[in-house]
């Protein structure tokens, strides 16, 4: 158990100097300012990139110049309108291109202020994100990135479709249409009408292009960068660094989705099924990319129309809304959140979280309650541990005499305690189970904290007003008196004082280790983990404290039901004390002499 404990300690302690070390983050980066695009006025040339936990520009000057470029590249009236329950934004006719979308329901930080997250930002802005629909083809006057496209409708909103057209005077005709639910997806539909007297066939294509600048951190627990799902697997292997290294690519095999992802949001191409297609993801220099599906050509006759039907996904990872899109036919499309390899645990936590959400209304509430029922389910096993601890008790004289026979012999020794166990009918290891069990407990609800966006900027009560981010008040900044941020686990808060103290009590509950090595380190583990668990969630540390209280509680009654442990116990730290006390008093004359 110590060696599990100790193990699962130095995991946490390295994790972000491990993070730095195998995903360090790029000193320099250029950052597209209005400098170098068409309209800019910043001077400056290079900034240092930041990547946050949940992306988006970091640099001072790079937002500045992003709210100028958004000013004048949106104020024009041209636009078409997108606004529905859960998006508002706008379309671009110069190019078709869909480059104007904020979140409605999700704001930039836990301050109510704040204002609504943004994801797509018009092409040459520092936060570029956007998607464009065109043509390719050979012999075919076709509309460029930069055509001028006739509007007709709008706003788009559920129910009310917008039609772009252009027509290219030689007996074509290339209209999109597109269509938006009551949450983040848009349909596109591409049409040829072909008004000529022979036949031509032309190429569709949807892309999503952004900046890696707005990345939130991709860590080997949570994908940030390029994402799809191609013959049924979603695949997370590549990054923008494979990108930006190959030049371009390829998806492999039948292509569900293709996109880019953030810990919280994303956007995703879903391509026609049945119609061949192509998809790739590009690197264009600069820190862009571009994730596309390209249509194979097809063949327009004379008097006919030919049409292609693109999904766009662009918004939160809603595990409800991904799910019912699943369910729709878009194939693992849930899985666009990185839930990991034991998604089949973290899944249930998740489900039950959010029923008690549903009922209570707060999360921190959710899990508290979900501690208890958790340990309501384990009390039968802690009783079972307790009686193992009053059998262990039972047979420490033997024990200790086998200890004291054989301490030159300890191959011999192990032999002789595994038969008394035998003969005794004890298992020494039967203590370690509930501790065992609650590991995966404790990693699903750090990974839910982690990867869930119902969890983000949830409050709980007093000054935790984000259950997804670390206790904000801290020791070494007078507990939010001073502005100042301590670094990693040196940002002892609140959460973690209090984990420190209930992880001391309830060892203080527990019987003395035999080895006073073993009791060293339970006395220190409450110290060292309140250092280690510091910078993770305040949730995560709620559920700690919660279970601490609880095992607490359950000790109380158990050593209660259990008077011969408790007794042992009592016994055994008097036995130390005189033991303590011996030993002083027979190094005072050899102090005194010297």
């Amino acid at each position: 158990m110590i060696t599990a404990v100790v193990l699962i300690a130095l995991l946490m302690l390295g994790w972000e100097l491990g993070l730095n070390y195998f995903y360090p983050e790029p000193k320099e980066q250029p950052v597209a300012t209005a400098s170098e695009v068409p309209g800019g006025t910043s001077e400056k040339d290079v900034a240092t990139v930041k990547h946050t936990r949940e992306g988006g520009l970091t640099d001072a000057d790079a937002i500045a110049v992003e709210q100028a470029d958004l000013d004048q590249s949106l104020g024009s009236a041209d636009r078409v309108v997108i606004d529905s329950p859960e998006v508002l934004g706008s379309i671009n006719p110069v190019g078709a291109k869909i480059d104007d979308l904020t979140l409605k329901t999700h704001r930039q930080s836990v301050d109510k202020d704040s204002g609504p997250v943004r994801l797509f930002s018009p092409d040459g802005t520092p936060a570029q994100q956007f998607a464009q629909f065109g043509f390719v083809g050979d012999n075919v006057k076709l509309p460029a990135l930069n055509t001028v496209w006739q509007a007709e409708g709008g706003p788009l909103a559920p129910g009310k479709p917008v039609t772009l057209t252009w027509n290219n005077g030689e007996g074509l005709i290339f209209s999109i249409r597109f269509e938006i639910d009551q949450h983040y997806m848009i349909t596109a539909t591409q049409t040829v009408a072909n008004t000529g007297a022979t036949d031509v066939a032309v190429k569709p294509f949807a892309l999503v292009n952004r900046t890696s600048n707005t990345a939130s951190v991709d860590t080997w627990t949570v994908h940030s960068g390029p994402i799809g799902a191609f013959d049924g697997s979603v695949g997370f292997g590549n990054d923008y660094d494979d990108v930006a290294e190959k030049g371009t690519i390829a998806g492999t095999g039948v292509t569900d989705w293709i996109g880019f992802t953030d810990i919280y949001w994303l956007s995703a191409l879903i391509p026609q099924d049945g119609a061949k297609n192509s998809s790739n993801y590009r690197s264009l220099g600069d820190a862009k990319f571009r994730a596309d599906v390209i249509y194979d050509a097809m063949a327009v006759p004379s008097g006919k129309q030919v049409s292609r039907t693109t999904r766009l996904f662009a918004g939160a990872k809603e595990s409800r809304v991904l799910d019912m899109y699943e369910e729709t036919g878009i194939t693992n499309f849930g899985l666009a959140i990185d839930w990991g390899w034991f998604r089949w645990f973290e899944k249930p936590i998740f489900w039950l979280l959010t029923k008690l959400f549903e009922i209570f209304g707060n999360f921190g509430v959710a899990i508290i309650l979900l501690t208890v029922i958790v340990r309501a389910i384990m009390f039968p096993i802690a009783q079972r541990q307790f009686a193992s601890m009053a059998a262990m008790k039972a047979v420490q004289p033997k024990m200790k005499a086998l200890q004291e026979r054989y301490k030159d012999d300890k191959q011999q020794l192990q032999q002789k305690m595994m038969a008394l166990y035998r003969e005794e009918k004890v298992n020494p290891l039967a203590g370690c189970l509930p501790m065992f069990l609650q590991i995966p407990i404790f990693y699903a609800l750090y990974k839910v904290l982690m990867v869930a966006i119902e969890m983000r900027h949830q409050p709980f009560a007093l000054w935790i007003n984000d259950l997804s981010a670390p206790d904000p008040l801290h020791i070494l900044n007078l507990f939010g008196l001073l502005d100042f941020n301590p670094p990693g686990f040196l940002a002892i808060g609140v959460l973690a004082i209090l984990l420190g103290i209930t992880m001391w009590l309830q060892f203080k509950l527990n019987p003395a280790q035999m080895d006073p090595a073993q009791q060293q380190i339970f006395m220190l583990m409450p110290w060292f983990m309140m250092f280690i668990m510091a910078p993770f969630a305040a949730g995560l540390l709620i559920y700690w404290i919660t279970s601490n209280l609880l095992t607490i509680g359950q000790q109380k009654l158990l050593y209660a039901r259990h008077p011969q442990l408790k007794a042992a116990a009592a016994d055994e730290q008097k036995d130390k004390l005189k033991a303590d006390l011996a030993k002083e008093q027979a190094e005072k004359p050899g102090k005194a002499k010297g």
